[in-house]
């Protein structure tokens, strides 16, 4: 079955599109980093109500959270856009236009999705549209980083046993996220005597312990399971107190992933074997969990396969007719995943850049991007 909209649709959607641009380029000017999205949220929420919308609410977790038809319905699907960005400003962030593109730090991810999804609930909202099933349309909160997820988590907890499926708009047009790739991440804290550079010289230094337990982390070799890909990374290092100091205390920020939960548990065995290691050496060493992602639970393949099919084949028709390609990635879609719940996440612009400060999306790609998300929010809509 084909999910196309009709022509009648398809033009008032396409005159949506500058509307769209505006909405984006306002969306931009809203600083929404990880656990703190409150005023992103409070902005969505004020234009829902603003267009009639009933019902909205923000969630403990600063969801923007608007149900559509979920009375007493255990068949919920859920549109869901993150409203968070990687980058930690909490003041406005440059943005211009030029060359058919638009710059702006988190412009694409997620933001572009973000307004494209708004338009999208807009048009549902003035036709008064009812939904064949229960319909979650969710700004969600905590997708990047160290937020950990935070928004979905806490939005499959108020809804447990109640959702179908998720479609979580993030990324571009060109291919889907079908798989979950699950990830720990650590705050990892060495700390030793120190002293002067000179006269406790012999003392233990900090950063040289630190540096020795990353070259071991670094020698581990990755577990495998079939075609599966796991990988690791020390992202960050801090400490030390000058450059005429034994340095006391150092941390670093260190993280695995994979796209196997038999994999993920085996590179925590391996990371837990060597911290042990070095509190055997005498090394005083803390671990802090910042955050884990989960990988795939059991999903009904053919029910996950029915969800991919309806949302390529929308994808390729108003993508030029450029087949999209499914592939592993962590997403919002980790959560429903390790629930069983089937789900895809896909997006609506092209662009480049994601997670620096040179990102860009290509403003002509927003019209068949507004497509793509009106044709696979409005398949779910009576006609």
């Amino acid at each position: 079955m084909e999910y196309l909209l009709t022509k009648e649709i398809e033009r008032d959607i396409t005159a949506r599109r500058d509307e769209t641009l505006d909405l984006l380029k306002e969306l931009c000017k809203i600083p929404a980093p990880s656990n703190h999205e409150e005023k992103r949220a409070a902005w969505i929420k004020s234009w829902l109500e603003n267009l009639g919308a009933q019902g909205v609410y923000v969630d403990s977790a600063l969801n923007v959270v608007y149900p559509v038809g979920c009375e007493g319905r255990r068949d919920l699907v859920v549109f869901m856009a993150h409203t968070d960005t990687v980058f930690p400003d909490t003041e406005p962030m440059p943005m211009r236009e030029e060359g058919g593109r638009l710059f702006c730090p988190g412009v694409g991810d997620d933001t572009a999705n973000v307004a494209l999804l708004l338009t999208v609930v807009k048009y549902v909202t003035e036709k008064k549209l009812t939904p064949d099933c229960g319909m979650l349309f969710v700004f969600n909160s905590g997708e990047e980083g160290l937020g950990n997820l935070k928004g979905c988590r806490r939005l499959m907890e108020d809804y447990k046993g109640r959702v179908a499926s998720v479609i979580s708009l993030d990324g571009g047009m060109s291919g889907y996220c079908n798989k979950s790739v699950g990830s720990h991440r650590y705050r990892v804290e060495i700390r030793t005597e120190g002293g002067h550079s000179y006269s406790s010289f012999g003392n233990r230094n900090a950063i040289a312990v630190m540096s020795n337990l990353i070259t071991a982390l670094y020698s581990v070799k990755v577990p495998q399971d079939g075609g599966s890909k796991t990988t690791y990374n020390v992202g960050t290092i801090s400490g030390g107190t000058s450059v005429n100091t034994i340095a006391q205390q150092v941390s670093v920020q260190y993280e695995y992933r994979s796209d196997s939960g038999v994999c993920l548990n085996q590179m925590e065995k391996m990371f837990y074997s060597l911290i042990d290691a070095y509190r055997n050496m005498g090394v005083e060493i803390d671990v802090e969990v910042l955050g884990k992602r989960p990988c795939m639970g059991e999903v009904d393949p053919q029910a996950q396969a029915k969800l991919e099919q309806r949302f390529s084949s929308i994808m390729e028709t108003y993508n030029g007719g450029i087949k999209p390609v499914g592939g592993s990635g962590s997403t919002d879609c980790n959560i429903p995943f390790s629930m069983g719940i089937p789900s895809i996440c896909f997006g609506g612009y092209k662009g480049s850049g994601a997670h620096t400060r040179e990102e860009f999306i290509e403003t002509n790609s927003l019209l068949p991007g507004l497509k793509i998300v009106a044709a696979s929010v409005l398949s779910f809509f009576q006609e």
